[in-house]
C-alpha cells in the first residue's frame, strides 16, 4: 500500500519539479516578428527571434543617422567562440540596414564579405553565400528594397541552419546584437536632435524587458559569462529607464542615460571570450 501511494505521488510530484525548473517563458513583442517567416516551415518556436529588419524599422523616422559616429570596427581576426560569433554576425547584420538606410552602397561589398565568413564560421556558410552574392547584386542595380529582404532572409536562414543544430541560444544571440546596435544608432540620433516624439520610438521597455529574459535564458556556459551576466544587469536598468509614467513626457536627461547604458551594451557584447 505504501508503494503505492508512493507512486501516486511521483506521478504529481514529477510534473511540478519540471514545471519549477522550466526557464521562464518568452514572448517576442508582436511587432518585431517577420510575418512571412511566421508562415514558413520554422515558423514561431524556441529558435524564433526578433527580425533585426523590424528593429530597424524605426530608424526611418529618426533620420539623420549618426553613421560615423557610431562606426562599427570590429577586429579583422574573427572570434573562435560561437556566442561571440553570433553576437557579432547580428552587429553585421544590422551594419547592413544601416549602410542601406544611409544609401553608402559601396560599403556592400565588404558587408557580404564578412557575412560570407560569419556564415561559413557558423556552419551556416551556403546559406548566407547566397544572399551575400544577392547582396552585391543588388547594390550594383541600386535596388535598396531587395537589399532589405536579403539581409533579413540572411538571419533567418542562419536561425534555420541552428535548428538544425539544436543550437537555440545562437540564434537569440544574433538578434540581440542587431537590437543593441540598433540602440546605439537610435539613441545618439534621438539624443543629437531631441523631441518627446522621438524619444518615445527609442524607448521600447517591453524589447528591453524581452532580451533581459533572453539573456537570463542562456545555457550557463554563456550566461554565466562575466560580459552577459553585465549586459542582463544593463539591461535590467535600462527597462526602469524606458518606462514612462502615464501623463509625464521623456526628458533630455533621460535619453542621455539611455545613449549612456546603450554605449556601455555594446562594449560589453563586444567582449570575446578569453
Amino acid at each position: 500500500m505504501i508503494k503505492v501511494f508512493l507512486c501516486i505521488g511521483a506521478l504529481f510530484w514529477v510534473p511540478l519539479l519540471a514545471q519549477e525548473q522550466a526557464p521562464p517563458s518568452r514572448e517576442i513583442p508582436a511587432d518585431l516578428l517577420d510575418d512571412p517567416h511566421v508562415r514558413e516551415e520554422l515558423a514561431v518556436n524556441e529558435f524564433t527571434a526578433p527580425s533585426i529588419a523590424k528593429l530597424f524599422e524605426t530608424l526611418q523616422f529618426l533620420m539623420p543617422l549618426p553613421i560615423i559616429e557610431t562606426e562599427l570596427k570590429l577586429p579583422e581576426r574573427m572570434p573562435l567562440d560561437r556566442a561571440d560569433l553570433a553576437m557579432e554576425l547580428g552587429f553585421l547584420i544590422a551594419e547592413g540596414f544601416l549602410i542601406v538606410q544611409a544609401e553608402q552602397l559601396d560599403k556592400v561589398e565588404d558587408l557580404a564579405a564578412d557575412l560570407n565568413r560569419y556564415g561559413k564560421a557558423l556552419g551556416a556558410g551556403d546559406r548566407v553565400n547566397r544572399h551575400a552574392a544577392s547582396l552585391l547584386e543588388s547594390a550594383k542595380e541600386k535596388k535598396v528594397e531587395q537589399l532589405k529582404k536579403e539581409l533579413t532572409a540572411t538571419q533567418r536562414d542562419v536561425e534555420k541552419e541552428l535548428a538544425t543544430l539544436r543550437d537555440t541560444d545562437l540564434a537569440h544571440l544574433i538578434s540581440l546584437g542587431g537590437w543593441i546596435r540598433a540602440l546605439q544608432v537610435s539613441t545618439v540620433a534621438v539624443d543629437r536632435q531631441f523631441s518627446a516624439e522621438r524619444a518615445r520610438k527609442v524607448m521600447r521597455e517591453d524589447i528591453a524587458d524581452y532580451y533581459t529574459d533572453s539573456v537570463g535564458g542562456l545555457e550557463p556556459r554563456i550566461s554565466e559569462r562575466p560580459n552577459y551576466r553585465n549586459i542582463r544587469e544593463v539591461l535590467s536598468g535600462l527597462r526602469l529607464a524606458m518606462l514612462i509614467d502615464e501623463g509625464e513626457e521623456p526628458t533630455p536627461e533621460k535619453m542621455s542615460e539611455i545613449r549612456d547604458q546603450a554605449a556601455k551594451l555594446v562594449e560589453l557584447a563586444l567582449t570575446r571570450q578569453q
